[in-house]
């Protein structure tokens, strides 16, 4: 274990030392997520993810920490090489845009060479769930100064992360951050709503979704709570997942192994919500969710892509989702992806960035963050603004 000076944080290394997680909600939660992760190798819950994971102590929350070196093949949760090369040249290809595929393309090469020669994926994630989206426990932002103090005496040779970070959710921490010399890089463009607050979704978004809803009747499917799933159901829900977002957009996202999927069941990491088809018993959607603080997020989203798109599997899915946030009052992060589908039902867009500290590293190394910086903040935003991606 090494703590700070103030004693007020502290990190551990749970292969070699007994965690102190805390007896309350959310320390429950982190154990039973990050206890098995940590007695196994991170491959035998998410195939293509290579990190040494840590758990950071801080006023009274444990969260988990990612040590990277090179692992330039990791999904993009650990491998900022992945996110904004391998990913993005990913996405230019299903995007359109064919006159500006070559320039772009070869953009992202030249970067992907200075990246590597920079040591871009020498990095230690904080908050990092492993996960599309991570959303922060209510952790006093000075807190959080104590926790990059330890980091930095651990780990002198990384630069330091906070990924998922967008103004609405995370407005203090980001001014507090960049005023201690954190750089913001942008990630995405993402999208939030809020269907228990009538006055900020229209007329027409409201009824989109209640058409959107009104297919499950039309094509016999009904919803299945967490309660109603059963461990017969691992393999399809891992398979429906599979189908959508590994298969269909990219194999950089997390691959989920059946054996997350089983202990997200069994342990209530994920509440997950499926859809079956009345007419053949068979389970054809899936999403999982988590909350906290009041905002919603779903890293698993999965339908059977083999069924006609005219089925409306993808709508109904949302429909669910929207008609779950409503109910518990939460935020929803919508993630990126069908950005008119999601701005048509009343979301709102909001770039997220991860917030970068590589100050005490040697120029080499901070040119590659300074130069992502640079081209995304001129020239990405801009872009992905311009054509609402």
């Amino acid at each position: 274990m090494t703590g700070s000076l103030s004693g007020t944080a502290a990190l551990y290394d749970g292969r070699k030392e007994r965690i102190p997680w805390p007896d309350d909600e959310q320390g429950r939660y982190a154990q039973r997520y990050l206890q098995p992760i940590l007695e196994q190798p991170v491959s035998s819950y998410i195939t293509n993810i290579d990190t040494s994971l840590r758990v950071l102590g801080l006023c009274g929350h444990t969260v988990p920490v990612t040590v990277n070196s090179t692992e330039y093949d990791s999904s993009y949760v650990c491998s900022p090489y992945t996110h904004y090369v391998t990913y993005a040249k990913e996405e230019l290809r299903l995007a359109g845009f064919r006159g500006l595929r070559p320039p772009l393309s070869a953009l992202l090469d030249t970067m992907g060479v200075m990246l590597k020669m920079s040591g871009i994926n020498r990095v230690v994630q904080v908050n990092n769930w492993l996960l599309s989206t991570n959303l922060y426990p209510a952790i006093p932002e000075a807190a959080w100064e104590q926790a990059v103090s330890l980091l930095l005496d651990a780990y002198p040779s990384h630069a330091l992360i906070f990924r998922s970070l967008n103004r609405t959710l995370n407005g203090p921490l980001i001014e507090r951050l960049v005023s201690h010399g954190f750089r913001l890089v942008p990630s995405r463009q993402i999208y939030l709503l809020k269907p228990s607050d009538d006055a900020s979704v229209s007329a027409k978004a409201r009824w989109l979704v209640k058409r959107d809803y009104k297919l499950l009747s039309k094509h016999g499917y009904e919803r299945l709570e967490p309660s109603a799933l059963t461990p017969a159901d691992i393999p399809r829900l891992t398979e429906l997942y599979r189908a959508l977002y590994v298969e269909k957009y990219s194999a950089c996202n997390p691959q989920f192994t059946e054996r997350f999927f089983a202990m997200a069941l069994e342990q209530g990491l994920l509440q997950l919500h499926a859809l079956r088809s009345i007419r053949t018993g068979r389970i054809d959607g899936v999403l999982g969710f988590f909350q906290r603080e009041g905002v919603m997020t779903t890293p698993v989203f999965g339908y059977d892509t083999s069924l006609p798109q005219s089925l409306g599997l993808y709508r109904m899915l949302s429909a669910v989702l929207l008609e779950l946030a409503r109910a518990n009052g939460c935020l929803l992060h919508e993630s990126s992806g069908a950005a008119q589908f999601k701005r048509n039902r009343g979301a709102w867009a909001e770039i997220e960035y991860s917030a970068v500290y590589d100050r005490h590293l040697p120029i080499r190394r901070q040119l590659g963050w300074a130069m992502l910086g640079s081209v995304l903040n001129g020239l990405g935003v801009p872009f992905i603004q311009k054509y609402k991606l």
